[in-house]
């Protein structure tokens, strides 16, 4: 299975990416997730937010729970923005290569569209996506600018984390570096 959601839920629930049960139908469509769970009271899915959101008259969220004594917490987008959908929230990022970036001015303008204020805040939330806090834009924004490479992620994925956190993060390249 190729998906992200499918390796973040994983990691997030089971401990291990790519490491599930064999007996389940597996999609990327969410669309078909949707229906095969709705269809069934038995069946259990994942998926990202804005299906659930688009879907919530046909679908039940189970509470996630971080330990015994914690209350129940159910999805939404506040749940998502401040924190305590946890471990099940996580951030969506785009990777831009550095040398076609330079090279490419279309590139660069849609990055910079892509993390235009007004445009990561009001398009996302079209979507049904949780927009990154504005701090988080303007620190991706001069990333982007310093031409700063690499990610956080370069081991997978990680949970818990907050994107205050993230931005804070030394960025890290799998490249080799040749003088």
């Amino acid at each position: 299975m190729d998906s992200g959601t499918y390796d973040y839920f994983t990691l997030a629930i089971v401990g291990k990416e790519h490491y599930s049960r064999g007996d389940f139908t597996a999609s990327e469509d969410d669309n078909i997730l949707v229906h095969g769970v709705a269809g069934d009271t038995n069946a259990l899915g994942f998926f990202g937010l804005a299906y659930y959101a688009e879907n919530e008259g046909r679908l039940k969220a189970a509470p996630i729970k971080l330990d015994d004594f914690a209350p129940g917490v159910l999805p939404s987008v506040e749940n998502a923005k401040n924190g305590i959908y946890q471990p099940l929230s996580r951030p969506i990022f785009i990777y831009v290569n550095k040398r076609t970036a330079d090279a490419k001015e279309n590139v660069w303008k849609f990055v910079e569209f892509y993390l235009n204020v007004r445009n990561a805040v009001t398009l996302v939330t079209e979507v049904g996506y949780v927009p990154l806090p504005e701090e988080g834009i303007r620190a991706f924004q001069r990333r982007f600018a310093n031409r700063d490479i690499g990610s956080a992620f370069l081991d997978g994925s990680q949970t818990g984390i907050s994107i205050e956190e993230l931005v804070r993060m030394p960025l890290r390249s799998n490249r080799l570096k040749i003088d």
